[in-house]
């Protein structure tokens, strides 16, 4: 039988049309409910991550007042609004495991405004009295955020755009949006929706907290001061794995479960989500579904520690070593005996010794898990995905753990072995001679240094807003990264790697 296409009319069908029962939705849509939600940046976490949790609220809760209504700012945000309107806004979640493969219908996201068709439409929307929280995952680029100062960029032309008052209706940025919403609640003696960033950075509330004051404070200070003081920005930590969608997986689709969805959502079971409990205008009963509601921002920088220092961390360990050695997906790195157990010597002995407990987590539970994830053979994770932008992942993933070690006379002989690899891999040459593309914003800056150095790390670590003199005056970190390089040089990475697991 023909794949049925995914629409509201074909749901009962799809339901029992594939090999395999497809959930979906039984709740109502479109004018029964509410949308309390504006999500900006309609992307495959975002339907993956948030969108699922809503999904579940709406259908094992009965919640009504919290679906979701999509925002698109950028060009590029035209072909997701295409696809989404033809689907009655309905996609297919397909979780892949080793246990096999399940499908999911989502409806919570109830309709989708893509703003360069109107602008004021986006505006009035996030206005609304219905709408509660505004989030984001816009990525780190739509922060506007200058790592260096720490302020925002308030001279790209993008904020230049947006700060000129011809164009307060008409904006670009998230920032701008925002601000004009923000303008227009105020002005009809409403609360601040919540501006709830689900994008995965550290401190991804005060970020936004930050950057959307700045920019007010420069259009209306007295409007900057209100939502700086009315509104709130929770922080929070993200997590599940979401490779970009394939035709393949398509096809997949087509063929297991009877459904014609022109771009589904491929992820893995585990998904985790910590925030703060901090809303200004009510939220959802987050907790019901499995979200992690804690206290204050120290309490997320925990779990978040947990999860940079393990699993990107362990990201780091895979993707540049594997890369380098010649391997193409996660998994085949993890398949890798050796490379599993380095993988997992490095976690235990030492990421692990250096963090801190929370109650009721177990490390080592969370690590096994971390194993598992990363060996799921049905995700199909590139490396080249978790390799992308190193200059802004080792410094946060590696470099800290290094420099704990340090102050602690703690072993980092493993941690050592991936910042080399990195150094290594920037070249852009894999071990048997095949060049690859380095995706990063310092490339230039970065292959000259590794260039100009070879297998000397000083050369690279001189770069200051990346490595600090801790690093560089340590003589044990010294002498340990420029033996781990100066192998990998010369002997490539498989067979260096031996000498780091015991």
């Amino acid at each position: 039988m023909a794949p049925l296409k995914l629409n509201s009319k074909n749901l009962s069908q799809i339901s029992t049309a594939g090999e395999s029962q497809v959930k979906v939705p039984t709740y109502q849509r479109g004018g029964a409910v509410k949308e309390g939600i504006v999500h900006v940046g309609v992307g495959g976490f975002h339907r993956a991550h948030l969108a699922v949790y809503v999904d579940q609220l709406m259908q094992k809760h009965g919640v009504t007042d919290w679906a979701i209504c999509g925002v698109g700012l950028q060009p590029f945000d035209a072909g997701m609004r295409d696809v989404l309107n033809s689907q009655d806004h309905l996609y297919t979640v397909i979780e892949r495991s080793a246990k096999g493969s399940f499908a999911n219908v989502v409806g919570s996201i109830n309709s989708y405004l893509f703003a360069p068709d109107d602008r004021e439409a986006v505006i009035a929307k996030m206005a609304h009295p219905d709408t509660h929280i505004v989030s984001l995952t816009i990525t780190e680029s739509g922060y506007y955020y200058n790592e260096n100062s720490h302020e925002l960029q308030s001279e790209h032309p993008d904020i230049q755009f947006d700060l000129d008052p011809a164009n307060e209706n008409a904006p670009r940025t998230t920032f701008g949006f925002l601000y004009a919403a923000m303008a227009r609640r105020h002005q009809q003696g409403l609360k601040p929706f919540t501006t709830m960033s689900c994008d995965n950075m550290q401190k991804n509330g005060a970020i936004t907290r930050h950057m959307l004051t700045s920019f007010a404070r420069l259009k209306n200070p007295e409007l900057a001061k209100w939502i700086g003081e009315q509104g709130h920005f929770p922080n929070a930590m993200v997590d599940r794995i979401t490779p970009q969608t394939s035709a393949t997986d398509k096809t997949a689709l087509a063929e297991n479960f009877g459904i014609e969805d022109a771009w589904p959502v491929v992820t893995e079971p585990f998904m985790q989500w910590v925030i703060e409990d901090h809303f200004s205008d009510g939220r959802p009963p987050f907790d019901k579904v499995g979200v992690q509601l804690v206290k204050n921002v120290h309490n997320v920088e925990e779990f978040e520690m947990h999860k940079l220092r393990l699993l990107n961390g362990s990201h780091s360990a895979i993707g540049y070593p594997g890369q380098l050695a010649g391997f193409k997906y996660v998994h085949e790195v993890m398949e890798h005996p050796v490379f599993n157990k380095f993988v997992w010597q490095m976690m235990q002995d030492e990421v692990k010794p250096l963090l801190p407990e929370i109650p009721g987590v177990n490390i080592d539970e969370y690590c096994k898990t971390l194993v598992a994830r990363f060996s799921n053979p049905t995700i199909m994770d590139q490396l080249p995905r978790i390799c992308l932008n190193a200059s802004g992942k080792i410094p946060q993933f590696i470099m800290p753990s290094i420099a704990e070690a340090i102050w602690v006379t703690g072993p980092f002989r493993r941690l050592c072995f991936v910042a080399a690899a990195w150094f290594h891999y920037i070249n852009g040459v894999d071990d048997n001679g095949n060049k690859f593309e380095v995706e990063d914003p310092m490339r230039d800056e970065l292959q000259a240094k590794a260039r100009a150095g070879g297998s000397d790390p000083s050369s690279l670590l001189s770069i200051s807003n990346l490595f600090g003199d801790d690093l560089r005056n340590d003589e044990r970190f010294m002498k340990e990264i420029s033996k781990a390089l100066e192998d990998i040089s010369r002997d490539g990475i498989l067979k260096t790697l031996p000498k780091y697991v015991d």
